[in-house]
């Protein structure tokens, strides 16, 4: 099981190789997204439809919730921490300040994306 961050997840969904890549090897590892990362990838869509697209390409991770005490911290770092799970993202300096996170960069990333 892992938990990825959004700016993975934007990698994933515009197509950029290396991402693509990452997420084909997992094969079937379960996939978590914080429902924080799905709203913030729902506030940057630009209309209905692509807010529908979103949400069918959504469709097969799980959406998991911050808890109580991670409400008070830095919400989806805190999630990993509560999950005991590390975080895949490239955000780290993000996420510094939060004890007991693991931070684990997914992929090779080019300073060109699409």
């Amino acid at each position: 099981m892992i938990l990825v961050d959004t700016d993975v997840l934007i990698d994933f969904l515009r197509g950029y190789p290396e991402a693509v890549i990452w997420f084909e090897s997992l094969g079937d590892t379960p996939i978590l997204l914080c429902g924080l990362s799905a709203l913030e990838l729902l506030d940057g869509c630009r209309n209905r439809q692509e807010a529908d697209r979103l949400l069918q390409l959504l469709t097969p991770y799980r959406i998991v919730w911050p808890g109580s005490r991670d409400s008070d911290r830095v919400l989806i770092g805190e999630t990993a921490v509560g999950l005991g799970l590390p975080l895949h993202t490239f955000n780290v300096r993000h996420f510094r300040a939060i004890p007991g996170l693991q931070v684990a960069q997914p992929y090779p990333r080019s300073k060109q994306r699409p």
